[in-house]
């Protein structure tokens, strides 16, 4: 009996402990006010990106001074001034101000996909030029990948995998070790199992999602056609074609989901956030 109340006590303590340090760690996300949870600083974060976008690029083939690098700097160089302009003319705090901004091009014409990691540190593959096609359609996807950055998305999905872990030895304490015995019969990652189909996967579509949105509002204050980003979709699919998973085993929104939102936002975007003069 006093084992059980001991243990109570104990998640009593641990739970309210654990909700105020959530709720002092609660902001939202620029421009569409998304609640979010950020438990990890995001300085730390920019300074490990950092030093492993160093080891990429050692390791990595990586192409330069040619016209497809140019012009991902250009359609970058151009986004970050958009960014700041808007933020600052907004009244709003700069959610770029301490990043550092660097691109690199990576050859590769097998892998189609670009990334952004925390802090500005931008990659494109040779195999996304396939897909983008043309200078709207690489801004559509540098857009996309910004947005992730901007949103501090990283800092998120590195908040939320600390407290999904906090919570699971909770639970195992409060079930007398029912997840670690799992674990140990089944050789099963609970947390791993959480992650990817109940806890965290579905928010990752939401910041995939928002990503797009965000994305397609850059490139619009950047001064580039966003009805190309319905057209990078269509291509992605058809190069996806019978290979994407199903859309609740995936942190990516299917792709008829992802175009019919991306056609029902470009003309509301279009109108709401114009070029703005750098």
């Amino acid at each position: 009996m006093s084992y059980k109340m001991n243990r109570r006590k104990f998640l009593t303590y641990v739970g309210c402990g654990c909700c105020g340090f959530v709720i002092n760690s609660c902001t939202t996300a620029p421009i569409t006010d998304r609640k979010q949870l950020k438990l990890i600083p995001e300085a730390k974060l920019n300074a490990q990106a950092a030093q492993i976008y160093e080891k990429v690029k050692e390791k990595e083939k990586l192409i330069k001074d040619t016209k497809s690098i140019n012009e991902i700097k250009e359609i970058g160089k151009k986004m970050e001034d958009a960014i700041s302009i808007y933020f600052d003319k907004s009244n709003l705090p700069d959610p770029t101000v301490n990043f550092n901004w660097e691109y690199i091009l990576m050859d590769n014409d097998k892998i189609k996909n670009a990334w952004c990691m925390p802090g500005g540190k931008i990659a494109v593959y040779t195999g996304m030029l396939e897909v983008t096609k043309n200078t709207n359609g690489l801004a559509a996807v540098m857009g996309h990948e910004i947005a992730h950055a901007v949103a501090k998305h990283s800092v998120e999905r590195a908040s939320r995998s600390t407290l999904l872990n906090v919570g699971t030895r909770i639970i195992d304490i409060a079930s007398g070790g029912v997840l670690s015995d799992i674990n140990r019969t089944t050789g099963m990652d609970t947390v791993g199992l959480l992650s990817q189909l109940g806890i965290l996967a579905p928010f990752s579509r939401k910041q995939e999602t928002e990503a797009d949105y965000l994305g397609m509002i850059f490139s619009s204050l950047s001064g580039y056609d966003i009805r190309e980003t319905e057209k990078i979709w269509i291509r992605m699919k058809e190069f996806n074609k019978g290979k994407a998973p199903p859309e609740f085993m995936s942190t990516h929104p299917s792709a008829d989901n992802r175009i019919k939102k991306i056609n029902d936002w470009t003309n509301e975007i279009i109108l709401d956030y114009p070029p703005i003069k750098t």
